[in-house]
């Protein structure tokens, strides 16, 4: 007879008999372009170095169905600028269905709007870059982006904008 317990099954949840809490679970159900637009109003032969405005947007839902699904929706857009002409506009709508379980109330919304685009952005990148190398342009190859410092922005604007509470 021996003292060691056999392994608990890996594919149950923890805690179910009642004397450990449950592990917070993340899990990516699927991932999809919800939009995506290429403009290319004139592709010439450009001298210079184009001016590349980038813009990030991140976004969160709950899922119609519920059960801890949330949509959440990474945007990204490209307008590359030459010689005062507009030489691309690229817009990407990349979303993906996650299902969360056993996060605390409190890290939701950083699990959404963190972890959850971090996840994301590999795949949207690799869709700019391609759209623009099909476009005729050197592929876009988008620097890494700081999610964290994107949210704690977030936080700040809108502590910004909340009116102070009276007591």
């Amino acid at each position: 007879m021996t003292d060691t317990s056999a392994p608990g099954n890996p594919n149950s949840p923890e805690g179910t008999n009642g004397d450990t809490p449950s592990a917070p679970v993340m899990r990516v159900l699927g991932q999809y372009v919800k939009d995506l637009s290429f403009e290319n109003p004139g592709h010439s032969p450009v001298q210079s170095q184009p001016n590349i405005d980038l813009g990030i947007d991140v976004g969160a839902k709950p899922h119609a169905d519920g059960n801890g699904l949330f949509e959440v929706s990474l945007k990204l857009s490209a307008k590359a600028m030459a010689d005062d002409k507009v030489m691309f506009i690229s817009e990407l709508d990349y979303a993906g269905l996650f299902q969360l379980q056993n996060i605390a109330q409190d890290q939701l919304e950083p699990m959404l709007l963190i972890e959850c685009p971090r996840l994301l952005f590999p795949f949207a990148r690799r869709i700019i870059a391609e759209i623009t190398r099909e476009g005729g342009f050197p592929p876009l190859l988008i620097d890494p982006v700081d999610f964290v410092a994107l949210y704690q922005a977030q936080v700040r604007r809108a502590a910004a904008s909340t009116p102070p509470t009276q007591q």
